[in-house]
């Protein structure tokens, strides 16, 4: 079989028709460069971003005709747009500086030590668990699930006792990235054991259901799963839960920000300003709630070459990173686009355990590296601001 070209590919996407049937994609300037490694096509679609949501029938019918290519293995497009004046609106302020507290009258106590943050107030912990991270996105399909199991393995590999929640009930990712079967079993009847690999607990839904299950349930019995896999499990003592939140901003993200005492969110996006937009709202759903930002993790942010090194950067670069500093939150770095991470994923022998020496697991080191350091920042934060009693 001939191998695929970029010839081949601009030609089925010529039969692709642009917005308002003016003239095709291609002709129409809206596809970015194309790269083909190992059979795979990747590649971008510009569109307007005021019209961003109507635009994902394009992006599908693109990646469909690349895909009816004989020798085509697999395609990956992505929207991508520019807005006017950066692309978001208000940016999320830094948390400001804990204040001291103003002295107390003599008579009076003041709080007691160690209070929980102010965030933490009135959320009830989980007993043995010292710090629960919630790893985010805006929206699905940038790689959320990938990343939270590779930071969590990172922070294992840094020295802590690491356990993992896969909160997405429609979509529980966990048992195939960690290459976890069965069912878990109880301790009295009640009280789950977490399911265990590569030194990691794990509880997800997907560990009681058939994974060609539909799950159909409403808000109500979803929150209730959620609950039993964070309190009715033996998770014994854990320096940190990571948490796999469900993609986007529903009622279950919410709830779960509101009730239980995250020590901080890391969002996950691609460079592109339309993952940048939905990943604005994630920012934005946990500090309303007052949980910490730990950071931004750009993913897919560069593809290198297999065989020439040459790196493309094919849903544009350092737009996490940019907004990053824009609204004042920590950049935690950048995941390169990899074949290695997918296929190691999709085998459940994620990188960061199955190749610890390589670059990629390297990077998820550092990520995890900062990302505690930025829970312990918060500690401190939190501690500096609550005095201690004095009786006089």
């Amino acid at each position: 079989m001939m191998p695929v070209t970029k010839d081949t590919v601009i030609e089925r996407l010529k039969t692709v028709n642009g917005p308002d049937f003016t003239g095709n994609i291609v002709d129409l300037g809206m596809v970015s460069e194309i790269f083909i490694a190992d059979g795979k096509v990747f590649f971008s679609i510009t569109v307007p971003a005021a019209r961003a949501q109507e635009m994902e029938p394009l992006r599908a019918a693109a990646e469909r005709v690349v895909k009816a290519i004989p020798g085509v293995a697999g395609a990956v497009v992505a929207l991508t747009a520019e807005k006017k004046g950066g692309g978001m609106e208000a940016p999320v302020p830094s948390r400001p500086a804990p204040r001291p507290a103003p002295p107390a009258p003599p008579s009076a106590p003041r709080a007691a030590p160690h209070a929980p943050a102010s965030h933490s107030q009135g959320k009830r912990g989980v007993p043995g668990i010292e710090a629960i991270i919630a790893v985010a996105s805006g929206k699905g399909g940038v790689g959320k699930s990938t990343t939270a199991v590779n930071l969590a393995l990172g922070l294992a590999a840094n020295g802590l006792r690491v356990g993992v929640l896969d909160a997405d009930i429609y979509g529980p990712s966990m048992p195939r990235l960690l290459n976890i079967h069965g069912r878990p079993q109880t301790v009295d009847g009640k009280i789950l054991k977490p399911m265990e690999n590569y030194g990691l607990k794990v509880m997800s839904m997907g560990f009681l259901v058939d994974e060609e299950t539909p799950m159909i349930w409403r808000g109500p019995m979803v929150m209730s799963a959620l609950t039993q896999m964070l309190r009715e499990v033996e998770w014994g003592r854990l320096d940190v839960l990571v948490v796999d939140m469900p993609p986007g901003t529903g009622d279950a993200q919410l709830t779960m920000a509101q009730q239980v005492p995250l020590a901080g969110a890391v969002i996950v996006s691609t460079p592109q300003d339309l993952a940048l937009i939905d990943a604005r709202k994630g920012l934005n759903m946990f500090k309303k709630v007052d949980v910490p930002l730990l950071g931004i993790v750009e993913n897919m942010s560069y593809f290198l070459a297999p065989d020439t090194g040459k790196r493309y950067d094919i849903f544009g670069h350092g737009g996490a990173r940019r907004e990053a500093e824009r609204l004042g939150v920590t950049f935690l770095g950048e995941v390169p686009l990899e074949m290695g991470i997918r296929e190691s994923s999709d085998e459940g022998s994620p990188v960061v355990a199955s190749k610890p020496d390589s670059a990629e697991a390297k990077i998820y080191r550092e990520i995890a590296s900062k990302v505690w350091d930025r829970v312990n920042e918060e500690r401190g934060a939190a501690e500096a601001a609550v005095p201690s009693i004095v009786f006089e």
